[in-house]
């Protein structure tokens, strides 16, 4: 590995040490109704986006909810001592990607068959804090 690159891979290691992530992989959910609960609750406090996604009707709403609640344990995890509310969380940044489809047959009249598509999708969701939170606790 070059020197350029070399230099550019540890800024991007040092960068993914101070976000707070959490990612779920192949929801058998098509990524267009997955993104309509998403905006929802892009860029919106932490603790009102649990109240909406949990009295959302949707059903992608309990996968956010639940994929929510890991950013924050990934927060808690690096952050301990620091309580939610004071560092004030919002979802800062919150994507939906298409997957992998799988391609079936269904059985039409007169001999015919059409393609179904059973979508899925990847969602990603960046927590971070609308003011600068110290970690380090210190003992007087």
């Amino acid at each position: 590995m070059g020197v350029r690159k070399h230099n550019s891979a540890e800024a991007r290691k040092e960068a993914k040490k101070s976000t707070y992530f959490a990612r779920l992989v192949d929801v058998p959910t098509s990524p267009r109704k997955m993104r309509i609960v998403a905006d929802l609750v892009r860029n919106v406090d932490v603790e009102q986006a649990l109240a909406i996604l949990k009295h959302s009707p949707k059903e992608a709403s309990g996968r956010l909810y639940k994929l929510l609640l890991s950013a924050i344990a990934n927060w808690q995890a690096k952050n301990e001592g620091v309580r939610m509310e004071e560092a004030q969380l919002y979802i800062s940044e919150l994507f939906v990607d298409s997957a992998r489809q799988l391609k079936r047959i269904r059985t039409a009249p007169q001999g015919r068959a059409h393609r179904i598509r059973k979508r899925s999708n990847h969602v990603t969701m960046h927590l971070d804090s609308r003011v600068e939170v110290n970690s380090e606790v210190t003992n007087n």
